[in-house]
């Protein structure tokens, strides 16, 4: 199933298999979008590592007690041989602009983490 032009579930979905309810299928389709405004912007693919995750799954992993992943408001991304920092850079002016839904924005060692909360969150790892 396609949630935007360039992204699919497939990519968002939960390790251990569970479906996406009718809501966390909503959020994954607007945090898609969102997605889309930066894969255009920095003109390359965007890999996700980590989207969906189940309550179970996200406990397994040791994810956050009240993590946006669970909802389908979160990915953690990667885009080939472009470091976290530069990709966070492009999320923020995109921000800026309004071509992306404000959120939060994590900057890890080989990835960032960007969600459609609506509030402004920033943390570096």
């Amino acid at each position: 199933m396609k949630l935007s032009t360039n992204f699919s579930l497939n990519e968002f979905a939960s390790a251990d298999g569970t479906a996406p309810t009718n809501d966390v299928l909503k959020n994954l389709t607007e945090l898609a979008k969102n997605l889309e405004a930066l894969r255009k912007n920095l003109g390359q693919p965007i890999r996700i590592t980590s989207g969906f995750r189940s309550k179970e799954h996200n406990a397994k992993i040791g994810g956050a007690l009240n993590s946006y992943h669970v909802l389908g408001m979160a990915a953690d991304i990667q885009v080939a041989k472009i470091k976290p920092e530069d990709v966070a850079k492009a999320i923020e002016l995109l921000i800026k602009d309004g071509k992306m839904k404000e959120g939060g924005l994590g900057i890890y060692k080989t990835w960032v983490h960007y969600d459609i909360r609506g509030n402004k969150a920033r943390w570096k790892i």
